[in-house]
C-alpha cells in the first residue's frame, strides 16, 4: 500500500516506520519502508483474506507512527541519543516493545538521580553494539 507522504520528514528520519492504525475502519499495524516508489507497507494475506483489496480501491487509511517518538522522550535520552546517531538509528528501528522497556527501566530512576544518568549511558552503549533488550 502506497503512502502519500514522507514519513521521515513527518515524524522523524529511520529506515522504517513502525505504525498503527486502519484501512476503511478495520485495524493495522505495519512496518513503512522505503522501495523503489516512494514509501509504502503491505498487508499480509491474513488481513486481505478478511478485507479483500484489489489494487486501484480506493480506501481510507489512518496511520500514526507506534510508541515513544524521539519528540516525546526527556531531554537527556534524546542528548545522549543526539551525540551517539549509531545508537540512535537503532533506537529508532526498534518495536516500540523493546523502546518503551528501555525508557521503564531509566525512569524507574525517578528518586536515584545520579542513577539515571548510569543507565541512559548503558542503554547507549547496549544500542551501539545493537541489543535490543537490556540482558537481565
Amino acid at each position: 500500500m502506497p503512502v502519500p507522504f514522507d514519513p521521515d520528514q513527518v515524524w522523524h528520519p529511520k529506515q522504517q516506520h513502525h505504525v498503527g492504525g486502519s484501512i476503511d475502519g478495520q485495524r493495522i499495524r505495519a512496518t513503512i519502508s522505503a522501495d523503489a516508489d516512494g514509501w509504502s507497507f503491505s498487508l499480509g494475506p491474513a488481513w486481505l483474506r478478511d478485507k479483500p483489496i484489489a489494487a486501484g480501491d480506493v480506501v481510507t487509511v489512518e496511520v500514526t507512527p507506534e510508541g515513544p517518538q524521539r519528540a516525546d522522550l526527556a531531554e537527556d535520552v534524546v542528548a545522549a541519543l543526539d551525540a551517539n546517531p549509531k545508537a540512535a538509528a537503532f533506537f529508532d528501528s526498534l518495536a516500540q516493545f523493546y523502546r518503551r522497556g528501555y525508557l521503564r527501566w531509566i525512569d524507574a530512576t525517578s528518586r536515584r538521580p545520579d542513577l539515571r544518568a548510569a543507565r541512559i549511558a548503558e542503554m547507549i552503549d547496549l544500542l551501539t553494539a545493537g541489543v535490543k533488550q537490556r540482558p537481565r
